[in-house]
């Protein structure tokens, strides 16, 4: 059976830049409401992202965020059953305090515990605590990303780690307690370097294709990233991003649609697209380029996957996507986090063929 995931609201507005969308904002009141929300209509995982800068505009859209490892921790202790990820920077944290953090958690949750890697695609997020290493970042980031998982997996695996590397060099690095089971780790790459890094590494690929009621697209990711991995020999699936906006009706539904884009916040959007065009090893066919050129021609609030309608309609495209060669999990989000998982729980997922099994 697909795993189904949230990923859980830590910055302001979710995954909406718009004036109009649900106000969200961050507090781990909000996260422990929605994380047990999940675990009750059994979901398999959240994972919380990390943000460091928003991106302004009359949405203020992420500028309020919590931080990733702190949060998760503190979900950990009022969770039973699910798994949760966290993501990591790997520009502001060492390997080996990275972790040391993964099995704190760990001790809270045995076994339930996982890491997402952030190589860092935004520079404003670092240059304001100057700890941004210049444009040759994005042609390394996943050469070091690479060095940053293998000495986390050699401490997790045998207490010790003698790596020398380009960017890292660990003289007799220690870790003791060891972790209670394997920590599992997400990339969320849509590149083919990006790609090939997770296959190498990981455990997951949190991807996604984009669109309005076109689950298809998961089809053509997941297809990528399966051509991607199979020299490296790995198992590794997609977890399939998308934003569900449901009601009662397909028309009540589209409706809620067509307000959060009347209110698409083009400030905030240039400033992504802006910070976006920095890494010049991109180009104008790479998934960032694409990005901008779509957002040129169509701004809207998000470029996620979008599936939008009746109850019925929202659970027939996730068995759609569900069905898909290669995906092995589905990451949710929400226009409202609250009243959506209640309505995925109570309405959506009975419906669903792929979760009655």
């Amino acid at each position: 059976m697909v795993k189904l995931g949230v990923f859980i609201p830590i910055g302001s507005r979710g995954w909406l830049i718009s004036t109009t969308s649900p106000k969200t904002t961050p507090s781990f009141d909000l996260n422990r409401t929605v994380v047990q929300q999940a675990e009750h209509y059994g979901f398999d995982f959240a994972l919380s992202m990390i943000k460091l800068r928003g991106f302004g505009g009359p949405s203020g859209y992420w500028d309020e965020n919590l931080e990733s490892f702190t949060l998760m921790a503190g979900l950990a202790s009022v969770t039973r059953r699910i798994k949760l990820f966290a993501s990591v920077a790997v520009l502001t944290v060492p390997p080996a305090f990275a972790a040391r953090m993964a099995v704190t958690i760990d001790s809270i949750a045995p076994g339930r515990f996982g890491m997402n890697i952030v190589s860092g695609w935004q520079p404003t997020e670092y240059k304001q605590m100057g700890i941004w290493p210049g444009e040759r970042h994005f042609a390394k980031r996943y050469e070091y990303c690479s060095e940053y998982v293998t000495i986390m997996k050699e401490l997790w695996e045998t207490g010790r780690s003698d790596f020398k590397g380009e960017f890292f060099q660990m003289d007799d690095c220690r870790l003791a307690p060891r972790p209670s089971a394997r920590i599992e780790i997400v990339g969320a790459a849509q590149s083919d370097r990006g790609m090939r890094f997770v296959a190498e590494h990981g455990d997951y690929c949190f991807c996604g294709g984009g669109g309005l009621n076109q689950p298809e697209t998961s089809a053509h990711v997941a297809g990528r990233l399966a051509k991607i991995a199979e020299p490296a020999g790995r198992d590794v699936g997609a977890l399939i991003l998308l934003m569900i906006i449901a009601d009662e009706t397909d028309e009540l539904a589209m409706a809620k649609w067509n307000r959060y884009k009347a209110g698409t916040d083009l400030e905030a959007l240039e400033w992504q697209r802006t910070q976006a065009s920095a890494d010049t090893q991109a180009s104008k066919e790479s998934t960032v380029g694409q990005m901008i050129e779509r957002q040129k021609a169509e701004p809207i609030p998000t470029g996620m996957l979008k599936l939008i309608g009746s109850y019925a309609t929202v659970a027939r495209m996730m068995d759609q996507v569900a069905a898909t060669p290669g995906v092995k999990g589905i990451l949710m989000t929400f226009d409202d986090f609250v009243i959506g998982m209640e309505q995925f729980g109570q309405y959506i997922q009975p419906l669903m063929k792929s979760r009655m099994a």
